[in-house]
């Protein structure tokens, strides 16, 4: 063979080796990339049965536990013929989304104030509790900002008159549940018109209605750089009549021929940073006092919470009203705010939005005990009864002793109307719901950390530690927000029925 041919020859030789190698590259590479699809398909198909489990598990855990609580709250009735009064106050609430309102830019820094005069202190403090998810409530002392606000939320889509107070809101629920009502409110006839029969209204009757504003906002709304971690409301007013309780006269004259079972005690907020002389302050607060010492041993008393930051305003409540109550009610802001004052004569102004159970337990304890601890002086009350009432819980809080009853269905009903007021419906879907509260929760952070297990074929958790009653009672969380202003105190009365 001659020289040129074995170089030929030698050369198509390691063509084909080349080939050979080249293809067998070729093989091992589709082998590999065959291999990766086949572990990506197999992670997709594993992530999607999966969540498919673990939807349908949420699904029947959501069911299975909103089951329960109708069941639970079925188990007991309201009592026929249960007569409550109430006050103080009315206005004429416009609930309305706050970017539809707000429509400045936010501020950088976010500011507390007491009392707003300008639009810079109002973005300032509205910022200040919308990044926490907090409620709050304060006075205009600006007139002309506030009608100016006012016009901008009448103009709004999504601007809702509907009464407002505390204590009218209260009432419209009790009559809901099938109780009569005496309400200590001023109003004008028109807005009269708007209460059914079953409320009878003590005046005075005035030519107009006060306005309140309560700008609403969404979970996860972004402002600038604020966002909140819960749905809430900022409620704003420029109010003049509430502040002074100018129903309370009326009030007192009418309730002792109402006889009632249940005197209600709601609305002092609005004297909250007022413009008023801490004595006339004092003064009306003398006047509820004697209203509340003058009711016979047959007629309990419930104080409801609201928001306050004015610490001489709370530092009078804890002298000379909470101690005249059988019962509170409050929301996961609240209880911190009586706790401060209590233990250490200060407020907080924003709590945690997301509280642990054992915490606000803690606190509750030492509340309840400051309080029954209080008792037998200057014909002060024992506490018997705390209702607090949080996004994802409801806790409750009895003295085993104390004529209230039916503590665990009482939480269930209180859950439950969470939902219909927040949702805007009477009837509940698992679909617009979910559960915030854990899937166990520590009873306490003192001593033994003893843990209680979620249980949705029976959620409502209740326990006996020494002469008080504590049941626990998850929140089906609406998902699809249709208010959330007034829904402290349509929970707070939904509990209330069951017990009287």
């Amino acid at each position: 063979m001659s020289g040129r041919n074995k170089k030929r020859k030698e050369r198509g030789k390691d063509r084909r080796l080349l080939g050979f190698k080249y293809n067998t590259r070729m093989m091992n590479t589709a082998r590999k990339l065959a291999t990766v699809f086949l572990i990506s398909f197999a992670v997709v198909i594993v992530a999607y049965a999966y969540n498919k489990y673990k939807l349908q598990n949420t699904t029947n855990k959501l069911e299975e536990t909103l089951s329960s609580l109708l069941r639970i709250e079925n188990s007991a009735r309201v009592s026929p013929g249960i007569k409550i009064a109430l006050g103080f106050g009315s206005c004429q609430d416009i609930i309305v989304q706050s970017n539809q309102v707000i429509l400045d830019r936010p501020p950088e820094i976010p500011e507390h104030f007491y009392s707003i005069g300008t639009k810079e202190e109002l973005l300032k403090v509205f910022a200040y509790f919308y990044r926490h998810g907090a409620a709050a409530e304060r006075f205009i002392s600006n007139s002309t900002l506030f009608q100016e606000l006012v016009h901008l939320a009448e103009k709004a889509s999504s601007a809702k008159y509907t009464i407002g107070g505390n204590a009218p809101i209260m009432a419209n629920r009790f009559v809901k549940e099938g109780c009569s009502v005496l309400l200590g409110a001023q109003m004008s006839r028109s807005l009269q018109s708007k209460f059914p029969d079953e409320i009878q209204i003590s005046g005075p009757f005035v030519e107009r209605d006060d306005i309140h504003l309560l700008l609403e906002y969404p979970t996860g709304q972004r402002w600038g750089n604020f966002v909140p971690p819960r749905a809430n409301r900022f409620i704003v007013h420029n109010d003049h009549q509430n502040p002074e309780l100018s129903s309370l006269n009326s009030f007192v004259k009418q309730i002792e021929e109402y006889n009632p079972n249940l005197l209600v005690i709601g609305g002092l907020q609005m004297m909250d940073n007022f413009p008023m002389s801490e004595s006339k302050q004092r003064e009306h607060l003398v006047k509820v006092q004697d209203l509340m010492q003058k009711q016979s041993d047959n007629v309990r008393i419930h104080f409801e919470m609201a928001s306050f930051s004015d610490e001489n305003l709370l530092r009078n409540l804890v002298e000379n009203i909470i101690p005249y109550a059988d019962s509170l009610g409050m929301n996961e802001q609240e209880l911190p705010n009586l706790f401060h004052m209590m233990k250490y004569g200060n407020i907080t102004l924003v709590a945690e939005s997301s509280p642990r159970i054992a915490v606000i337990l803690d606190q509750m304890r030492d509340v309840f005990e400051f309080l029954q601890g209080t008792q037998a002086t200057l014909g002060r009350r024992k506490l018997t009864r705390l209702h607090l009432h949080t996004l994802a819980f409801q806790a409750f809080m009895v003295d085993r002793n104390s004529k209230w009853k039916n503590t665990k269905a009482a939480a269930a009903k209180s859950a439950l109307t969470a939902y219909r007021h927040t949702c805007g419906s009477d009837e509940i879907e698992s679909t617009k719901a979910r559960l915030v509260m854990d899937e166990a929760f520590t009873v306490s952070l003192r001593g033994e950390l003893k843990r209680v297990p979620f249980d949705s074929q029976d959620p409502v958790s209740c326990w006996a530690e020494d002469n008080i009653e504590i049941c626990i009672a998850p929140v089906l969380v609406c998902t699809q927000v249709v208010q959330t202003g007034g829904g402290g105190d349509n929970i707070s009365s939904a509990g209330l029925v069951l017990q009287i």
